[in-house]
């Protein structure tokens, strides 16, 4: 079966996104996009990962993997992803006490709500989301796959929080695959040549929103070849191949 896929996007609970960027409407947008298959990735913390579960068990036609988008010490931004629900919980609540303890400021950062599947405000976090863990890309590369994720660098191509922004290339590790920005496609697609980042032709390649607004849900996504959407079949897929990359450049 083919899986239409976003699985970099922002919700209410990370400060740079917007506040109508609940779990509930995320997955209506993502619909309307034509994607069957969605993940909440908020910056250090998955506290909105139930509601999407709940609001996509009403519905037929798409399904969710579960996401965070963690800042390394380096101050890189990983995608990883999970296809349990505790599991990201668990792994959420690890981070956030290995995470600075700035007070967060809405005025100056942006909320940090985290919602129930009907938009209704449960809490907001204390401590600025934005901010980096105290783990290494290697310690979080071992923490992630030791819990069944995925490891996914994330927009390496950008000139900010990127292995190639901070490192200056690709360092050779177990990489499920690397994500490439939609910024990248639609440079290729007008002419421009984007930088090379060094390294990264040895892994697989994908992209995803990085939604921070609704109107970008599913602009680019990642189609999957996979009988069912699982963290195994995912990892299958990106080894021999059966993915592609879909923009509307």
């Amino acid at each position: 079966m083919i899986f239409r896929a976003d699985l970099h996007v922002h919700s209410c609970l990370s400060p740079c996104g917007s506040l109508e960027m609940s779990p509930r409407d995320i997955v209506m947008k993502a619909r309307q996009a034509g994607l069957n298959l969605l993940a909440i990735s908020d910056h250090n913390s998955a506290l909105n990962c139930s509601a999407l579960n709940k609001v996509c068990e009403e519905f037929e036609d798409i399904s969710c993997l579960f996401g965070i988008e963690v800042t390394s010490v380096e101050e890189v931004h990983n995608l990883t992803l999970f296809d349990d629900l505790q599991a990201v919980l668990d792994f959420g609540s690890f981070l956030y006490e290995r995470l600075g303890t700035i007070v967060n400021d809405p005025l100056a950062f942006g909320d940090q709500v985290y919602v129930n599947d009907q938009d209704e405000i449960l809490g907001e976090v204390e401590n600025y989301l934005g901010g980096a863990t105290s783990l290494s890309v290697e310690e979080l590369l071992k923490e992630v796959h030791s819990r069944g994720g995925l490891f996914i660098p994330a927009h390496v191509d950008r000139a900010s929080y990127s292995l190639s922004s901070q490192l200056g290339f690709v360092p050779m590790n177990e990489y499920d695959a690397l994500e490439f920005s939609k910024h990248y496609y639609k440079r290729k697609a007008i002419g421009e040549d984007p930088d090379l980042v060094m390294n990264s032709e040895i892994y697989p390649h994908i992209t995803n929103s990085d939604s921070h607004y609704l109107e970008s849900v599913g602009i680019v996504y990642t189609e999957f070849d996979i009988e069912k959407p699982s963290i195994a079949n995912i990892r299958k897929a990106l080894q021999a191949g059966e993915f592609s990359i879909h923009s509307p450049w």
